[in-house]
Parts: C-alpha cells; sequence; structure tokens
C-alpha cells in the first residue's frame, strides 16, 4: 500500500502547488472552478480514441496501447484528485485512511497482482471504459469509481507497479509544464515532433531507477535545446 500512499500524497502537493491550498472547495487561487469528473470524462473520451472503433476510419489499425497506458494514468491523477476532495470535504480522513480503503476494493487485489496485459477483443475493452465513464456521473461513491478504473488500467496492460511508474513520470511532467509556462500557452508541447508524453516515456524506458529529480533534469535537457 505503500506505493499508493506515495501516489496520492504526490498528487495532493500537485494540486497545492498548481492550485493553491484550498482547492478541495472547488476553486482554484485564480478563482477557477474545479469539476475532477469532467477531467475524468473527457480523458476516459481521449482513451477511447486511442482505439480504432471507426468503421469508417483506418479500419486496419490497432490499439495504441502506448497512448492508452498514458491517457489511463491521466485518468487516475483526476481519480485521485476527486478522491482526495471527497475525503477532505466530508472529514473523512487522512490520505493514509483513504489509502485504505482504496486498497480493500475487489479490483485493487487483482491489480497489484496482474503481471501482463491479457487484451481481448478491443470493442469489449470499450465497453468496459464506457461501463466507467456510467460510473462516473451516476454513482458517487468514490470507493466504486477507483475499482471500476482499476479494472479499466488491467486491461490497458498496466499493474501497480508500471502504473506507479508511469504516474511518478507524469506528475515530474506535470510539474515540469507548470514551472515552464502550461498556464499562459509559452509551453511547447511538441518536441522535436514528438509529444512531450512521448518523450518521457522514452526517457524513463532508457535512464532504468531515475529519480524524479533526474528525471526532471533529463526533460530540462532536453527541453532547453527546443
Amino acid at each position: 500500500m505503500n506505493r499508493l500512499i506515495s501516489m496520492l500524497k504526490l498528487q495532493q502537493e500537485l494540486n497545492d502547488d498548481t492550485n493553491g491550498k484550498g482547492w478541495e472547495s472547488g476553486k482554484t487561487k485564480n478563482d477557477k472552478i474545479i469539476d475532477w469528473r469532467r477531467c475524468i470524462y473527457l480523458e476516459t473520451a481521449e482513451l477511447i480514441e486511442s482505439y480504432p472503433w471507426k468503421h469508417w476510419k483506418n479500419i486496419d489499425t490497432k490499439p495504441d496501447y502506448s497512448n492508452i497506458e498514458i491517457e489511463t494514468v491521466d485518468i487516475w491523477h483526476f481519480v485521485m484528485s476527486e478522491a482526495l476532495r471527497i475525503y477532505k470535504i466530508e472529514d473523512k480522513g487522512d490520505i493514509e485512511s483513504l489509502a485504505m480503503q482504496i486498497s480493500t476494493q475487489e479490483n485493487y487485489d487483482k491489480f497489484t497482482h496482474t503481471n501482463s496485459s491479457l487484451h481481448k477483443n478491443y470493442y469489449e475493452e470499450i465497453t468496459l471504459v464506457e461501463d466507467f465513464i456510467k460510473t462516473l456521473f451516476c454513482n458517487n461513491d468514490i470507493e466504486v469509481l477507483t475499482d471500476k478504473f482499476f479494472a479499466v488500467a488491467m486491461q490497458s496492460g498496466m499493474n501497480l507497479d508500471s502504473l506507479y511508474n508511469l504516474y511518478v513520470g507524469k506528475n515530474i511532467l506535470n510539474k515540469f509544464r507548470q514551472d515552464h509556462g502550461y498556464k499562459n500557452g509559452s509551453y511547447i508541447k511538441i518536441w522535436d515532433g514528438k509529444e512531450d508524453n512521448v518523450v518521457m516515456q522514452e526517457i524513463l524506458k532508457n535512464e532504468k531507477d531515475t529519480s524524479p529529480a533526474k528525471l526532471y533534469q533529463s526533460l530540462e535537457d532536453v527541453y532547453i535545446k527546443l
């Protein structure tokens, strides 16, 4: 459960830095309304777009599971944010209490023991993602939503280890974006023809056991050359 606690703490820190302390009330320090469920929905739509579901276009294309993993991690950022918000405003407990509750979910236990992806018919995978969307809007129980998330993550080819590694990578990338003008629109997202998400994944693969600080510096080294 330590990795779950670590991710929740990192997400709390990122939200505090990006949105300002007290973001759980529903507004940022710039008085912008926060809607984590809308964020989840739109990221989920992007995940579905990584499947070749369109019957009229690129019909022989294969699912882009590399991007599906990235979108899954993006969804996880917002699922954790919604969970942290609910636990704060409803005074349900601290991060450790939240992690403990999440860890009791049936799919979380399966997720921690998943070693490899067993991709099925991708239409069935899309149906499971859409079931997650139904839960998002029809059930306010955050524990049920997290349980459905782990089901989506498993079919995306992930387990707890890969989710953690990619989450930490994306967390650092998000901090990097904020530090380099993401909010005011000056940030460059395409790096020499590649999206920054792809560059981050390549760094993680090439620099085994890299630390968050080293990953940030590696991103800086590439970005400064653009």
